[in-house]
């Protein structure tokens, strides 16, 4: 049996948005057709059930529905948060998750007091070229208004085929009017990759940060270490910081590309204890310049690190290959397989474990740092839009956003529990004085937007960075010792 996809945060990533929702972490195997055997018919007790509730029930209730409903409520029975079951359209959005390409709109959007507001188009995507802005209101789809729906709900709406239009009708604030657009829906390629070249005390670092192990990262990967090296970097930060894993066929191919060939870099275990060892396995066109088993290695992970990120940093550290910054990771060590069933849906269930190369099973106890580095909290915080407007003595969750960000800052505020009272007031005067913003004691737009790309500066900017500045420091320590 072939497990060749370890998916570790289940991530509803949808294109349209280019919001991630991370839900529950899993590694997962290849989808297996027909691998359990089928019975006649469905177990007596389920079929008894299942003719009460329709003979007797006082609701309808749709047929597929509860036949869904048993499987799902079989697999939660379970009691593992990583075996679960998809529906068909479920089905479909998991495997889009890790792929290189998708299709959609390329706008991210965001939920605020029950409204749906554009954050920002992609640069060059359908919606940045049909006029999309920041702060747009989406207030109808295809002519449909939103009420009821939920985040998800809107963004199943907008996605679609390939060259189909979806019609939007959005508010926009700043002109006070409704206007009608039509988005061509488009493929948006996913980059999972990026690298630059790190400049600190005439040495140069290669830095090279993997959002997700997708269907291209392993190429991406070459691309970007290639670019690299020709740049003159003779080390090496990976940065997997938040990466919630992905295949273990990419897994593979990055860590082989780091050590010594046909090295273990992970073991399987079975349910009956065997293990079976894992060796990197290389897509056709793939290789890696040489180099890179020889350039001193930090890899900087933190709690958002799981699965096959953490395939990569037990790897490293058990074989001394590379030194972890940051903090724990997250400790996911099981195994996922997906088994494709009759009605188009899928059941995902933990198969097997995964263990370190020492044969360690970091499961529910993560990869430890060697080297912990506790990071500002603004690093942690995701970053939004908020449209509405709080003065002292109101209460709310984006009242408490905005506290925390100015604390992060350095502010005085005194609470972050959401409360506007005479202190956060005292906070918000002095950081519009500071920004030079109009002054006031009042949380509006203004001050939201301009609070944002205050810290969106300040997470820029790399000496704010206290991990990426230890992993620096680390790496001229080893470069000294040559």
């Amino acid at each position: 049996m072939r497990r060749s996809r370890f998916l570790l945060f289940a991530i509803f990533w949808v294109l349209v948005t280019s919001v991630i929702l991370i839900l529950n972490g899993c590694v997962e195997g290849e989808n297996k057709d027909n691998a359990v055997a089928q019975t006649p018919t469905t177990f007596g007790i389920i079929e008894e059930a299942f003719g009460l509730i329709q003979k007797k029930a006082v609701y309808p209730v749709d047929e597929d529905m509860l036949i869904e409903g048993a499987v799902r409520g079989m697999t939660d029975s379970i009691g593992d948060k990583y075996s679960t079951y998809f529906t068909k359209d479920e089905a479909a959005a998991h495997k889009e998750l890790l792929a290189a390409e998708r299709v959609g709109i390329g706008a991210e959007i965001t939920r605020s007091n029950g409204k749906f507001i554009i954050v920002g188009p992609v640069k060059s995507s359908p919606a940045d070229k049909a006029g999309l802005r920041p702060y747009d209101e989406i207030v109808r789809i295809d002519g449909e208004r939103l009420e009821g729906n939920s985040l998800q709900d809107i963004v199943q709406r907008i996605r679609g085929k390939k060259g189909t239009a979806v019609k939007m009708t959005i508010f926009r604030p700043d002109e006070d009017k409704h206007i009608e657009l039509s988005v061509m829906r488009d493929t948006i390629p996913v980059k999972t990759v990026s690298s630059e070249v790190i400049e600190d005390r005439e040495e140069k670092i290669g830095y090279i940060s993997i959002t997700t192990f997708g269907n291209e990262s392993a190429k991406e990967w070459q691309n970007a270490t290639n670019g690299l090296i020709q740049k003159g970097a003779n080390s090496l930060i990976i940065d997997v910081r938040g990466n919630p894993g992905g295949y273990l066929r990419t897994v593979s191919e990055i860590a082989g590309s780091l050590l010594p060939k046909d090295t273990v870099f992970a073991y399987m275990q079975d349910p009956k204890g065997m293990l079976s060892p894992l060796v990197p396995e290389f897509s056709d066109g793939n290789s890696f310049d040489e180099k890179l088993k020889k350039m001193p290695i930090v890899l900087l992970q933190d709690k958002g690190s799981a699965s096959a990120s953490e395939v990569l940093s037990g790897a490293l550290k058990d074989l001394k290959r590379g030194f972890i910054t940051g903090t724990t990771s997250f400790g996911k060590g099981t195994v996922q397989d997906t088994f494709k069933l009759s009605n188009g849906g899928e059941v995902k269930l933990s198969t097997h474990k995964w263990l370190t190369p020492k044969e360690q099973w970091i499961h529910g106890k993560g990869v430890k740092a060697d080297l912990e580095v506790v990071q500002s909290a603004l690093f942690g915080e995701h970053i939004r839009l908020v449209a509405d407007i709080y003065t002292e003595g109101d209460f709310h969750d984006d009242i408490a956003y905005g506290q925390r960000l100015l604390t992060g800052l350095g502010y005085s505020v005194g609470r972050t529990d959401g409360l506007f009272d005479e202190s956060t007031a005292r906070a918000v005067h002095a950081f519009r004085v500071d920004a030079k913003v109009e002054e006031g004691k009042i949380m509006d737009r203004v001050f939201f937007t301009t609070l944002k790309d205050k810290v969106e500066v300040f997470r820029k900017d790399r000496k704010n960075d206290d991990q990426l500045q230890m992993a620096i420091g680390y790496i001229h320590h080893k470069i000294s010792e040559k």
